[in-house]
């Protein structure tokens, strides 16, 4: 029997399966055979308090989860949308695990409750900003398989259609070379910047990078001489940096302008081309095939946190097509990326705005009549003159 844990919870979505199961026995001594019908509102309402969700299978679920089944009258996705914005800051119990609501406490939570028919509206309007952030999630997530799908091509077969050859790191063009990762750029060695002490500099950790979007999310300011003791590689506009220790290994980013002349931990390899804007841009993308890793978690060593070191990252082979198709392989990621990025702004906008809307709607803020939701509606696709 399927078991519903807060992990399987998705915020306002459906759950169609769980990850872990209760066996026949104990479904029938523990939950003495009562199951929570398909198309129940489920919340969590110990540790994490307000996540809801709506069963799409029959389940049983644990004692941190509540079902919910709204009387005549009461819309039960408005419903769910209401209980998931209530600050439960003045409601929670601290337990020795965490905090927690009770049943009383339950009970008695205010819940606004226009008509029917606006709370139908109200919910709709929610769908759709769900499914919009939905719809851009799932575009994002195909756009990076096809990246993946790609890189694997354009790394091994190349362009051309030209006959393959074996090499160290599998086949490859014959007219592509195989060379250490050392000899087409700079592997930046620690530093003492400690001369520099009073300057401002953005410090750049391994949470630093987005494990999915190969950017630099956020960086700390600071004064240099009070920077970690570990932050000692200068990074230049245009170096590629990745994390080489685990967990974080291969998160993968581009030093652009505004972090020229900063400093980084020496958790990242820092490699610096010299020769090129080109060449640069390739290493970034070699270094971010699934293979690459592979050759990297072959040779980390280390008990508590495995890592390579800049020697062995220096020594790893890495293809390499004369520089018009690098330009070709470049354009080609690149205009991926940029689709990727793309879809990752869209579904940041659609989850900013749904926000403000449930904010705004439950509060009687701005009313459904209000809104001019046309940018919601699915595009009509006009097909080409012929």
């Amino acid at each position: 029997m399927p078991w519903v844990s807060i992990s399987d919870m998705e915020p306002y979505g459906t759950i169609v399966d769980t990850a872990e199961s209760v066996s026949t026995l104990a479904f029938e001594k523990v939950f003495r055979e009562r199951i929570v019908p398909a198309g129940t509102l489920i919340m969590s309402f110990k540790l994490t308090i307000g996540r809801v969700a709506t069963l799409g299978i029959p389940a049983c679920h644990n004692e941190a989860i509540i079902s919910i089944f709204p009387r005549e009258g009461i819309d039960q996705r408005y419903l769910g949308y209401f209980l998931s914005q209530i600050d439960y800051t003045d409601h929670q119990d601290r337990q020795i695990k965490g905090n927690t609501l009770n049943k009383s406490k339950l009970e008695k939570i205010q819940v606004v409750l226009p008509p029917s028919t606006e709370q139908t509206c109200i919910a709709d309007v929610l769908d759709k900003c769900r499914l919009g952030i939905s719809t851009e999630r799932a575009a994002e997530k195909a756009e990076v398989e096809l990246k993946h799908a790609v890189m694997r091509e354009l790394f091994t077969r190349g362009l051309r259609g030209k006959p393959q050859k074996d090499t160290e790191i599998g086949s490859v063009p014959e007219s592509w070379s195989v060379v250490e990762l050392g000899s087409l750029c700079l592997v930046t060695d620690q530093v003492d910047l400690t001369s520099e002490g009073d300057r401002i500099i953005h410090y750049i950790d391994v949470s630093s990078v987005s494990r999915d979007s190969l950017k630099i999310e956020t960086t700390n300011e600071c004064l240099l001489k009070n920077a970690p003791g570990r932050a000692r590689k200068r990074v230049r506009s245009g170096d590629v940096i990745f994390a080489t220790i685990r967990p974080t290994l291969l998160r993968v980013a581009r030093i652009d302008a505004s972090l020229d002349n900063q400093v980084c931990s020496t958790a990242f390899c820092v490699l610096r081309t010299t020769d090129s804007e080109l060449l640069g841009k390739y290493v970034f993308y070699t270094v971010q095939r699934p293979e690459f890793l592979e050759l990297l978690a072959r040779i980390e060593t280390g008990a508590s946190y495995p890592a390579v070191t800049d020697r062995q990252v220096k020594a790893q082979p890495i293809p390499l097509p004369p520089p018009d198709e690098q330009r070709e392989i470049v354009a080609i990621l690149d205009a991926i990326d940029r689709k990727i990025e793309l879809h990752r702004k869209k579904k940041q906008v659609l989850e900013e705005l749904f926000k403000a809307l449930l904010h705004k709607l439950m509060t009687g803020e701005i009313r459904v009549s209000d809104l001019n939701l046309s940018a919601l509606e699915p595009r009509r696709v006009v097909p080409a003159a012929p």
